[in-house]
Parts: C-alpha cells; sequence; structure tokens
C-alpha cells in the first residue's frame, strides 16, 4: 500500500499562483487572520498528522473493522490516540466561530484539511466529517442555549455528531419517515424510532455523540411537510458541562461493508430518548438541508481524495514495476527491464 505524503506544493501552487487566495481572504470578514504564513504553517502541521498519524491506521483499520460489544462500538487499535493527537491539534473547529470554542479561519482552509484527512484515511476523517455537519446545522437554526450546549463541545471536539435520516422502509423519499416525535410536560420530546445507514452512529472516539434526528410530530401534516428536527443526545447534558444520565438510544447493529469497515456505520434504536427540537414544527427538512449540504460538500471532498490517493498509488507502482524495455530505447540497462514509468502510455496516464 503506497505511503501518503501530502501534495503540499500543488496546493500552494493553486492556492497563491492560480487562485490568489491571499487576496481573497485578505475580502472576508473573516480571513484577515488567514496570512500566507499562517496558512503555509497549517497546511504543513495538518500534512505531518495525516502523514505520521492518520495515514498509518488506514490498512490496519480496514482488515480489523468496528465491532459492536454489549452496545458499544469500538474502533480499531490506534483511532483513539489519533482522534485525541486531532482534537489535541484544535482541528476541529478551524473554520468555525471564535465565540463557540472555534478558531474562525476561512471554510476554504477547513476544506483543504478534510482533504488530507480523507486522504490520508477516509474511513477515520468520517468521525469528525459527520461532526461538522453537526456543527454547521446548530449554527444555522440552534437557539443559543442549544449552541452553548452542543456546538462548543462539537467544536472542541470532545462530542461526535451524526446525521439520522434514512429508516428501514425510506431512504431518498423521507415522507414517509415514521420515526415519532411526542412532547414530554418539559418541552423535550419522547423520539421513537429505527434509523439505518447512520455513519459514526456509536464509538468510543468522543464522550458524547449528538444525534441529529428526523421524526414526526403526532399532529404533523402527511409527507416531508411534516418532519421535524430533533437533537437527541447519547448522554443528556448534565449541569456545568458534564455528561448527565444515559439517553434512550442504543446501536442495534453494525452495517457489513465492502469498504471504510472502520468507520463506523449503524442501525440507531430510539426508544423514548429525550430530544429537543431544532427550528420551527414541521420545518425539520429545511432545516437537515443544511447538514445534507455540508455532508454533499464532503461527498465531493471525497471524490477528490479518492482520486488523489489513487494517483499516488499508480504513480508508486509505475516506479517499482518493471516490465520490458522502453520503445524509445533502454533507460535502465543495470536492470532486468524498465520500469513502467518509462513507457509512453503510462506516462501520458500519470
Amino acid at each position: 500500500m503506497p505511503v501518503y505524503k501530502a501534495p503540499l506544493r500543488d496546493t500552494r501552487f493553486l492556492l497563491n499562483e492560480v487562485f490568489d487566495f491571499p487576496e481573497h481572504y485578505r475580502n472576508l470578514v473573516n480571513g484577515a487572520e488567514a496570512t500566507p504564513d499562517m496558512v503555509d504553517a497549517i497546511l504543513g502541521e495538518c500534512a505531518k498528522l495525516c502523514e505520521e498519524v492518520i495515514a498509518p491506521l488506514y490498512h490496519s483499520g480496514d482488515e480489523e473493522g468496528c465491532h459492536l460489544e454489549n452496545g458499544e462500538v469500538r474502533t480499531p487499535k490506534g483511532y483513539k490516540e489519533a482522534y485525541e493527537a486531532y482534537v489535541a491539534g484544535g482541528w476541529q473547529g478551524l473554520s468555525h466561530p471564535v465565540e463557540y470554542g472555534g478558531q474562525g479561519l476561512p471554510m476554504s482552509l477547513g476544506a483543504l484539511k478534510q482533504e488530507m484527512m480523507g486522504t490520508a484515511n477516509w474511513p477515520f476523517s468520517m468521525y469528525p466529517g459527520l461532526s461538522l455537519g453537526a456543527m454547521n446545522t446548530l449554527m444555522q437554526h440552534g437557539t443559543e442555549e442549544q449552541k452553548q450546549t452542543y456546538l462548543v463541545p462539537l467544536t472542541e471536539g470532545r462530542w461526535g455528531g451524526t446525521m439520522c435520516l434514512t429508516e428501514p422502509q425510506c431512504g431518498t423519499d423521507l415522507g414517509q419517515v415514521k420515526t415519532r416525535a411526542e412532547a414530554n410536560p418539559d418541552g423535550s420530546y419522547a423520539i421513537s424510532g429505527t434509523k439505518i445507514f447512520i455513519s459514526s452512529g456509536e464509538h468510543d472516539l468522543t464522550e458524547n455523540i449528538v444525534h441529529i434526528v428526523l421524526a414526526r410530530l403526532p399532529d404533523a401534516p402527511k409527507g416531508t411537510r411534516g418532519i421535524s428536527l430533533f437533537i437527541v443526545p447519547k448522554f443528556l447534558p448534565g449541569e456545568g458541562g458534564a455528561l448527565g444520565p444515559r439517553n434512550g438510544v442504543s446501536c442495534g447493529a453494525l452495517e457489513k461493508k465492502m469498504g471504510i469497515k472502520a468507520s463506523a456505520t449503524c442501525v440507531m434504536n430510539f426508544d423514548g430518548a429525550t430530544g429537543f427540537l431544532i427550528g420551527p414544527p414541521n420545518k425539520g427538512l429545511e432545516c437537515m438541508f443544511t447538514f445534507m449540504n455540508s455532508a454533499r460538500i464532503g461527498t465531493a471532498i471525497q471524490g477528490v481524495a479518492t482520486a488523489e490517493l489513487a494517483y499516488q498509488g499508480a504513480l508508486a507502482y509505475a516506479r517499482e514495476r518493471r516490465s520490458m524495455r522502453a520503445l524509445s530505447g533502454t533507460k535502465e540497462p543495470d536492470q532486468v527491464a524498465d520500469s513502467l514509468m518509462h513507457h509512453g502510455d503510462v506516462r501520458r496516464m500519470l
């Protein structure tokens, strides 16, 4: 398996020479601090983390996968330590507001961080990646109390986040959502139902997991116009930021997958779990689009990351593999054959 090397030279060229990001950042409200020297230093430190800590876990994590033990998901060996290093560096809140624990830098810089992490180890990157969507949703639609309670620990990386849409009977057609939300006397809601294909639904990397859940109120209109959005934490928040009691949400099973096995994809059961409404009643799908749009950006980054890793692997193989002699003449006379890099069509493709 190829050793990942962050493409810093290409990245710097694109930022500085092609797209003129220094000028772009100067014109942003939150871009004043993103000087060329700072951006270069951030990219260098991110590359170091990805190359030395995160990338080495890709192959072993895929072989080991995640395991469900007594309702708790165990991530592969080394994942907890790698995530702790990620959190210690302040990477989760790189592009989120300072008032909620972030560094307030431009979103494009955060996207570059995601690209490096995703290329180094996509399954690992999905854990903090899902949290970013939850953070963006709370930023756009949460109350100030919800932001202080949930957004701050999410931004710090102490808590994780998920997006809970799909159910056994519906995926794309969310008008068929059956998960119920019934009002409690204290203003919260009791959430009951099952969600499937939930990335990062349960794991041991963070002390709490904040589920962003689509559910239906008893008097809701039919179809997508009757869906509301709720915060359902694994542990209810306690006093002073401490964790309270375990909520009524659990992982019923891990999905069996062809790849990204180190990323926990879960069946999640909500058994009267306490939830808190985000945004107006019956406007949940509109609010959830904030999360979905974050996920779409993440999917685009996944495409770039996959292509970059495939390219690096192909390049390494072409340099090592020897086959016949180059049509233009022998290039490595001291070897039994020339490497693939000396064959014209291989060079063209790479």
